[in-house]
């Protein structure tokens, strides 16, 4: 068996409001090299900016990796590490209170892109002087300022 090229990915979201003009990075290393990359949304959510940078970095994965997804959004760690989100997935996505799970949309491709690589998913504090993490953070907050003063 082929062994799995190891990659880390430094992800964060932004917004500016919630919902309002938002912004996702993620900073992709292997053996290394780094690859930026980041986009945005006029009217979002932050945690929908969260998912979305890690969405958008396992989908530029071109081949099954051994990745770990460092991210500041308790939100996605203990949605993935606890388990909820394939559980709101196998109920429909209704939470165990109830209540709708949010972003279905985004967990479901979440999920899927999960089930190709060797997913772990590390939390680490925000603004804390993590060097990714900070990058990240700029380059979702650039982005969230494209869309302040625009009238889209």
């Amino acid at each position: 068996m082929k062994k799995m090229k190891k990659v880390d990915i430094y992800t964060d979201g932004a917004c500016s409001g919630n919902p309002g003009p938002g912004g996702w990075a993620a900073v992709m290393v292997y053996r290394g090299i780094e690859k930026e990359m980041s986009g945005g949304e006029p009217k979002t959510t932050n945690n929908r900016m969260e998912l979305t940078a890690v969405i958008r970095a396992l989908s530029a994965l071109k081949e099954a990796c051994d990745v770990t997804v460092y991210t500041d959004s308790k939100y996605i760690a203990d949605s993935v590490n606890l388990g909820w989100a394939r559980s709101w997935k196998r109920k429909n996505w209704i939470k165990s209170d109830k209540k709708p799970a949010l972003n279905p949309d985004l967990w479901e491709e979440l999920l899927s892109l999960s089930e190709k690589h060797n997913l772990k998913v590390v939390w680490v504090r925000g603004h804390d002087g993590h060097e990714y993490n900070e990058r990240c953070d700029r380059l979702a907050v650039a982005q969230s300022e494209k869309f302040k003063n625009s009238h889209i």
